[in-house]
């Protein structure tokens, strides 16, 4: 009668350590007070152009005749891909090319040159690029619209599909990436969340804890191109491959079977 008891006291602290507490997997634990008068968004969120991002860049004017020039060279862009050229409903033409940001931080424009947009948003690289066009006396009255193509970001570690994420648009949030992915496997530690960005030619590193609102603060809450996020397993999932556990797994299993029969024995005996 002892030793029965006794297996299934065993048992029921087996199951017991197996559970998980939810402080270790609920998101944004403060209380609600924290967001009663609202909370103020510090943080810019627009991404800023690099070197090495692809952009594209739409000219439009009202003059058709005027934006040729744009199209009788385009290999002297730093990528040189143009796409069709559009008349819209009010007769005004466009004309669209695909440019990669140099390492200097620049893109050359036919019959512009070079022109400096590295560290610029996507709306303040348009205003640089009309201005210079209009410096160079091509088209008084060009606007021109600034793109952002290849923003990606790259997620790994304990989430339920690892991948690389392709930006939709340029407010994105770390939410949003992780939910792409999946969200954060149950083997995952939502405490120990690394973001690894590239900023002014040096690589920065955050640390994320998704269970404290504190996160909307951060600089890493918003994220920009070329950002990698490396989610930490817990400790039973960086041994869960080797050896020892997989003969840990089998012995355990093994003592199951026989703490199972051996109560059966004593539940007959009774």
């Amino acid at each position: 009668m002892k030793k029965s008891s006794l297996l299934l006291a065993l048992m029921a602290v087996l199951m017991m350590s197996s559970c998980v507490s939810t402080k270790k997997i609920v998101y944004f634990q403060d209380p609600d007070q924290v967001f009663q008068d609202g909370q103020k968004i510090m943080q810019q969120y627009e991404m800023r152009l690099k070197p090495a991002d692809q952009i594209l860049i739409k000219v439009t004017c009202s003059e058709p005749a005027l934006l040729s020039i744009f199209a009788q060279d385009v290999t002297m862009g730093t990528a040189g891909n143009t796409s069709s050229q559009n008349i819209t409903s009010t007769g005004s033409m466009t004309n669209a090319y695909g440019y990669t940001v140099s390492n200097e931080g620049f893109v050359v424009l036919p019959a512009v040159g070079r022109v400096s947009v590295a560290g610029l948003t996507s709306d303040e690289a348009a205003r640089r690029i009309e201005e210079s066009i209009i410096a160079a006396n091509l088209i008084k009255d060009p606007e021109v619209t600034v793109r952002l193509l290849n923003a990606r970001v790259a997620v790994l570690g304990a989430v339920k599909n690892p991948q690389v994420v392709n930006l939709t648009s340029e407010r994105n949030t770390i939410l949003d990436v992780l939910s792409r992915c999946g969200d954060i496997a149950d083997t995952g530690l939502r405490k120990k969340i690394t973001l690894y960005r590239e900023e002014n030619g040096e690589r920065r590193k955050y640390y994320i804890d998704l269970t404290n609102t504190d996160i909307f603060q951060s600089p890493a809450y918003y994220v920009q191109q070329n950002d990698l996020i490396y989610v930490e397993p817990n400790k039973s999932q960086t041994v869960k491959s080797s050896a020892f556990y997989t003969f840990l797994g089998a012995g355990s299993s093994i003592l199951g079977v026989i703490a199972s029969v051996v109560a059966l024995v004593f539940a007959v005996k009774k």
